[in-house]
């Protein structure tokens, strides 16, 4: 199976990258699933309705939020009924919406798809290891899905590596989101999961992690509360992974990044 997890959309340039390449790569990498994080596609925090459903028109079949899920309060009722749209798997019970969404492709082939939140400088949410342990015993690999993905949005590299190996030979892959730097550790690891720590984010990078770069530094160098934070509006890297599964056992064959468009130099995964 061929699949495309995109990083953090980051507001209109990193939305408008989005749609523009998702339709091309679709057809450019013969792609079979695309995952998108899309918690700040909206000014930067959250995610509203009409946006989602634009995404799901481009060709994402599944969209990914974080932290700032509850930004846009629209998204809530949204949620509800809007079972691609995914918030993280260990918020507490009775939280609306859902953690993992399982998708059957046209051909019959399955992927599901959760998405956790990390503790370490984060919300106290309940233990992500648990909530995906839970999961697991639901769905194996190979079995009731050809692909399982998780998307670990967490703050600290030693969480997300953690997490990773916990899981490891049990999901297709494991890939980092919220921290909208890309990582160069693309592996795959020994028991055969694909990993990387930050897909990266996908938006201005003539920025500071996405924001304009002026109400950021008056931010850090008076320490004081100031301009609120906007979006860059320049040119956006669309940046995420590429990974190619197994059919037969589920586990990755090879993970690639891929980087498109705006400052960071250009990656291209191989048809």
């Amino acid at each position: 199976m061929r699949l495309l997890l995109i990083g953090d959309l980051l507001g209109r340039s990193g939305r408008e990258a989005a749609l523009k390449h998702i339709p091309v790569l679709r057809a450019r990498l013969r792609l079979d699933f695309v995952a998108v994080n899309a918690e700040n596609a909206s000014h930067g925090f959250g995610l509203a309705p009409e946006m989602a459903e634009a995404l799901f028109a481009a060709g994402a079949d599944v969209i990914t939020l974080g932290n700032h899920a509850w930004d846009r309060r629209e998204i809530i009722p949204y949620i509800a009924t809007e079972r691609r749209l995914l918030r993280a798997l260990n918020f507490p019970p009775g939280t609306p919406g859902e953690g993992a969404y399982l998708a059957t492709l046209a051909d019959g082939r399955k992927v599901l798809t959760a998405q956790a939140m990390g503790r370490l400088f984060m919300e106290p949410l309940d233990c992500p290891f648990r909530a995906v342990e839970e999961l697991l015993t639901r769905h194996r690999l190979g079995v009731t899905a050809q692909a399982i993905l998780l998307d670990i949005h967490a703050e600290a590299s030693s969480e997300k590596m953690a997490f990773a190996h916990a899981f490891d030979g049990r999901v297709s892959a494991v890939t980092g989101t919220h921290t909208h730097v890309p990582t160069a550790d693309h592996q795959i690891l020994p028991g055969g999961s694909a990993y990387v720590t930050d897909l990266g984010m996908s938006g201005d990078y003539d920025s500071v992690i996405g924001m304009q770069t002026g109400a950021a530094l008056g931010r850090f160098i008076r320490k004081m509360p100031g301009e609120k934070l906007s979006p860059a509006e320049g040119e956006a890297t669309l940046c995420g992974a590429f990974v190619e599964t197994d059919d037969a056992t589920g586990l990755a064959r090879r993970i690639s990044p891929l980087r498109l468009g705006g400052r960071l130099a250009p990656v291209m995964p191989d048809a």
